[in-house]
Formats: C-alpha cells, structure tokens, sequence
C-alpha cells in the first residue's frame, strides 16, 4: 500500500480548495508541502459557471475560462499554476474512503494511503436526489442533478439530443430558478414545479417572489406551485417522458432537472469531529475540535459574529472567504501575521436572463418593498428591506449598479435605525446610498 505524506493537506476540489492554495502560495510554501486531493478529475474552478454561463446555446462558458479565481477578480490557477509553484501536488480523481482524524492518515479507494500535519476539510455539498425518498422512476435517462463539471456536460449533451423539447424543473430555489432560465434561453419549452407558495422562500419575500414568477412568465416559462413529483415514467429506451406529480397531474419532459437541496459531505468524519446544525463544528477561524483539522466552505458550522449565532452557509462566497481565513491562521500558528477572528456579512447573488440581484445581511424582522417591480417593465428596479428591533439588518436590490450594491452591503453591516417604514419605501435604494 503506497504511503504519501505532507504537511498541508487540503480534502476536495472545490472553490474552498483553490482559494486556501492561493492563499498558501501568498503566505509562503516549500516545495511539497501541499497536497489538494479532489475527486473531481478536473483543477478546482468557479462552480456557479455551471449553472450560468456553461448551459448558454452561444458563447459558452469552457474550462480553462473559469478555473478559480477569476470569479473574485483575481488571477486563473490553471493545472499548470500548481505545477510550476513546485508546492502544490494536486491530486485528481481520487476517492478518500477511510479518514482517521486521530492518527491523521486518509485512505483512498485505490488503497493510497495520505499522512499529513495539518488538514482542511473541504468536501463541500452533493445534491439530494429524489432516489434518496424512494420516488418511483427517479433513476429513469435524462434525470439530472447539477453539483460538478460531469453533471453538466451530461445535461448540456442531452440539451443537443432532445433540441427544443419539454423540460421540467424540480425545485423553485436558487438552481432550479437559474436553470428554468437557462432551458428557456435553450429554447426549451418549461415547466417549474416546487411544493411552496412562491419561489426562494428561504430568502424571498411574497412580494419579491411575485415579480420573479411574473417576469419567468413573460418568458414563456409554466410554474405549478403546492405539489411535488411523486413519480417518473419512462419509454421503451430508459429515457424519462413524463412526471407525475402528487396532485394527479401528468407533465410530458424530455429532460428532468431536479434541484432541491444540498447535504454536507461529513460522512466520512462523523463520531471523529464535534458536529452541529448538520455541519463540522468550527470557531471563528476554523478549527474544528480535532487539533491541527480546520473545515471551511459548505461543511462548516460556524460563529457569525453579526448575529451572534452558529450558522452554517452555503455560498461560493463564504467559501472563498472561509478558506483565505483558516490559511491565514495556520499560518499565524507559524509566526505569521495575526489574523482577526472571522465577521462574515452574508451575501447572496444570482443571474438569470437580463435580472441580476444581490442580498446582504439577514432576512428577518419587518420587509419594506421599494421600486418598480413590475414584472412587464422594461428595467425594472426594486428592493426589499428588512427590519428588526428598529434597525435595517437585510437588503436586496434587483437592477443595482455596482455602487449601489455596495451601498446595500454597508447598511447591512452597520444596521442603521429606521425612523419611519413610510419613508423607507419613499426613499428606496436612495437610503442606502446616504450612508
């Protein structure tokens, strides 16, 4: 059994994974000091390109465009860049199997077994899938699930194949929004289907979720809201055609996308790390409570100072942030820089036709709606405040300009008070922008 060892190791390809390398290199490495071992057979990249930019029909987003970090602003980490830093092995393909956190030893499928000093946990999320409730057809042809670079050149192989026919997509989230929008610009006819009332209700309003439906019907797009899909049929070759939904109803597909969540990957960790709200237990700079074992990303569970509360987040830019963070304070341990303990504003975005909007803060307390949301105009433009104990401590804005997206991020940071609601709804973005 082949024996490698090394001080840093890094478990998972992801976003997290190609940020904490930078981040090494930036702090300083010897050659052979770091080792990133992914699954994927691919250098970690910008994962929401996958739900984005690679499904257009015209000028598609392609590896090597989006390796990380270019979604940041920063510089590409093409396979090439770990190669020539000389310090950074980047081990493709590869399955850990077995972890021991207290001997500090991993094992691969192929029976490799990895020793190392230090190690970063992050393994990210996978897709729930409608197999794993026992949905009746769920492993039909033309199923698919959106989490990595294979997932998607099978969707957009299939989106060839059955050129303008009928898709259903399971889920009103985050994926299930951007894809809806992405098969429509495919030329695909389109039906959502989520058991809610609205669409995004972790995040949105009924108010914001009005406009989004509305604008996803201008565009041809059907939404069936308060039922589920109970059960698949398939044709006489595997491929799926239709989608039964619980309320009776019988939907014609030729392509399925299901997106209705994501899991940790801690399989691997559990009764070996403290776990809580279904993550790896992390302090504010992620450590875990194995010593010399940090989690960052989608596996963490960690202390958001704003809120004052353990959280767990599940967006790239946490990820990115999280990883840079851990890096920094192992590398403090090392006689670095001192580094302050971690204050995340949550931030979330999304892209779908012409809409971009952006999301800080927290989404609880009172909402006040602002601007022009009518899903029919030509530009729309509007907001949504959220107030508790008589401060503003979330903001979305659909249409911002640069300079007012950062103007919604410092009000949510320093939560300014708010006099009268009525006048929040006057001012709109206008108030943010005052500070």
């Amino acid at each position: 059994m082949a024996e490698k060892h090394f001080k840093y190791v890094i478990l998972g390809g992801g976003v997290a994974a190609g940020y904490a390398a930078r981040e090494f290199d930036k702090l300083g490495l010897k050659p052979g000091e770091l080792a990133i071992i992914s699954k994927e057979a691919v250098a970690p990249y910008e994962r929401p390109a996958l739900s984005k930019g690679y499904l257009f029909p015209e000028g598609a987003a392609r590896l090597p465009g989006f390796h990380v970090c270019v979604g940041s602003g920063g510089e590409r980490l093409l396979p090439e860049w770990y190669k020539e830093k000389g310090c950074i092995e980047l081990i493709l393909s590869t399955e850990i199997v077995k972890v021991d956190l207290a001997s500090k030893i991993l094992i691969s499928a192929s029976k490799t077994t990895f020793t190392y000093e230090i190690l970063l946990i992050a393994t990210g999320s996978t897709v729930i899938r409608l197999s794993d409730f026992g949905v009746q057809g769920a492993d039909a042809k033309h199923i698919f699930y959106l989490r990595d670079l294979d997932d998607a050149d099978q969707l957009v192989e299939a989106i060839k194949v059955k050129k303008g026919g009928k898709a259903v997509i399971v889920g009103g989230g985050y994926i299930g929004l951007e894809l809806g929008a992405a098969m429509r610009i495919n030329d695909y006819d389109v039906t959502m289907v989520y058991p809610e009332p609205w669409c995004m209700p972790r995040l949105f309003t009924a108010g914001l979720a009005a406009f989004y439906e509305g604008y996803y019907a201008t565009k041809g797009l059907k939404i069936v809201k308060g039922t589920v899909a109970a059960g698949f049929d398939a044709d006489a070759n595997g491929d799926v055609c239709s989608v039964r939904l619980k309320d009776g109803r019988v939907l014609d597909a030729d392509i399925v996308i299901v997106g209705v969540g994501g899991r940790p990957l801690t399989a691997l960790f559990k009764g070996q790390v403290e776990e809580e709200r279904g993550g790896i237990k992390t302090d504010g700079f992620f450590r875990t409570s194995v010593s010399g074992v940090y989690a960052i990303g989608d596996v963490a569970t960690f202390p958001l100072k704003l809120y004052n509360e353990m959280r767990r987040v599940e967006h790239v830019d946490h990820a990115r942030k999280s990883a840079e963070q851990a890096v920094k304070h192992i590398k403090e341990t090392e006689g670095g820089e001192a580094v302050e303990e971690y204050d995340y504003l949550p931030y979330f975005y999304s892209r779908a036709f012409d809409l971009s909007w952006q999301f800080y803060g927290d989404n609880v307390g009172e909402t006040v709606l602002f601007g022009d949301n009518n899903p029919e105009s030509p530009k729309p433009k509007f907001g949504t405040y959220w107030i508790k104990d008589g401060k503003v401590v979330g903001a979305f804005l659909e249409g911002g300009t640069p300079e007012e997206n950062k103007a919604l991020a410092k009000i949510a940071r320093i939560q300014p008070p708010v006099e009268s609601t009525d006048l929040l709804t006057k001012e709109g973005i206008g108030f943010a922008c005052k500070f």
